[in-house]
């Protein structure tokens, strides 16, 4: 079951709410009195279970023998309508989060937190910009008051997908008349009146978190100390057609870290490893990334070095994102087509990608492309649509996340210069010694 609702949608409510429910879920509900009748309950059928909450969507997943589908069915239709939320459940919830929050600051890899801080950047205050862990000033303010309140409004049947894979369409449609037809919440079906439709609001900006990384990781051999930087802009939503142009932009882009084993099949023919990782031996990290959501999108570039050289290496970045507008070689674009519809097809050979798939086309579009008809849109583009998309991006502010040591990170604004020069150079800082 994928619902509409996520971090993005608790604009009027208490920050973390989808963070609780994706911890509260296959807990304790009206048919089954405990996580553990549950998991035996699937057990039977040879099933597992898992819940994950994102900035704009929760999906409660189960994987078991086809055999079981109506124990299933009904399972899901409980665990989303009926969860019991008692007192000593999110007790256990609030002491979980907690350790989470902690243990995502003392992680080595950096990765989450950069990219709250990217979006909190990019859409600050509003939608996707909502951070989409659990503040630890919210963990005791969050209680089944509070729950409900929300559920009652995000968790409507107009919101909901029921999406099944290697079934037949009819008997996931009995089993959806069965158990989700007319079924009564335990919060009531009162009116929904607090329900979030704004339009995410693209800002920009900066986000900075001074933090000492020299002791990420203890041990024989410790990762060396980096400051981790990321600089976005805004691309498009999944459901506008310059979507496509993006993904194999994206895809031309790749990168990774330095350690990446394996030769040029691994994606080393990428911008990011031949114009960066190969020629500056000093980076650890250049990859890139592309967020995209029902009403808008982020392209960013995540990039860590020692401190000492954050200034040289914004400046690398920035020059990336200048030459992404200039030529595309035709074996370039090529190739990036060619490794996204690869990608695309081998991701579709896993059962939970193509549930996942399935589900979140089915929610935003009603609709479902098939992975052919994507592939044909992959074939389709062109380097003019490249070039159109990269010029209509860099003419926004740029999103920046900076963690770790900031002594030498250059200014907003410089960054911002830079990405709107010729060369992509920052601005000369001339220093005065007496």
């Amino acid at each position: 079951v994928l619902i509409n609702s996520g971090s993005r949608h608790e604009a009027k409510y208490l920050s973390g709410i989808s963070h609780f429910l994706e911890k509260l879920a296959f807990s304790s509900t009206a048919q089954f009195g405990s996580k553990d009748e549950i998991l035996l309950t699937l057990e039977k059928h040879g099933g597992i279970c898992d819940c994950q909450a994102s900035r704009d969507t929760i999906m409660y997943a189960v994987s078991a023998d086809a055999k079981g589908l109506d124990t299933v069915v009904n399972l899901l239709a409980d665990v989303v309508l009926q969860p019991r939320l008692s007192d000593e459940e999110i007790e256990m919830t609030r002491t979980a989060i907690r350790f989470e929050l902690e243990d995502l600051n003392m992680r080595p890899d950096p990765e989450p937190l950069l990219t709250e801080m990217i979006h909190a950047a990019a859409f600050r205050d509003n939608t996707v910009g909502l951070n989409r862990f659990c503040p630890v000033e919210n963990t005791d303010k969050i209680d089944r008051q509070v729950l409900h309140s929300y559920l009652r409004n995000y968790y409507t049947p107009d919101r909901m997908v029921l999406a099944g894979v290697g079934i037949e369409h009819e008997q996931l449609v009995e089993c959806a008349k069965k158990h989700l037809l007319g079924a009564e919440p335990v919060w009531g079906s009162g009116q929904t009146k607090d329900v979030d439709r704004s339009v995410a609001q693209y800002t920009g900006g900066i986000v900075k978190v001074e933090k000492d990384m020299s002791d990420v990781s203890l041990g024989p051999t410790p990762i060396p100390e980096l400051t981790h930087i990321m600089i976005g802009l805004e691309s498009c939503s999944f459901l506008e057609e310059d979507f496509i142009p993006f993904a194999v932009l994206n895809m031309m882009m790749g990168g990774g870290g330095s350690f990446s084993a394996g030769g040029p099949g691994k994606g080393m023919f990428t911008r990011l490893y031949l114009n960066v990782l190969n020629r500056h031996h000093w980076m650890y990290n250049a990859t890139s990334y592309h967020h995209s959501y029902e009403d808008t999108g982020l392209l960013c570039i995540h990039a860590s070095a020692d401190p000492k050289q954050v200034r040289e290496m914004v400046e690398i970045i920035t020059r990336e994102f200048i030459l992404m507008a200039g030529a595309v070689g035709e074996v370039e674009l090529e190739r990036a087509k060619t490794q996204l519809k690869s990608m695309l097809m081998m991701n579709l050979e896993s059962r939970p990608v193509i549930f996942e798939d399935v589900g979140r086309q089915v929610l935003a579009t009603n609709t479902r492309k098939l992975p052919h008809e994507l592939c044909a849109l992959i074939g389709q583009v062109k380097s003019t649509d490249i070039k159109r998309v990269v010029t209509k991006m860099l003419h926004k502010k740029p999103a920046v996340a900076a963690l770790g040591d900031l002594t030498d990170l250059p200014t907003y604004e410089h960054i911002q210069a830079a990405l709107s020069s010729k060369d992509g150079r920052l601005p000369r800082v001339y220093r005065l010694f007496r």
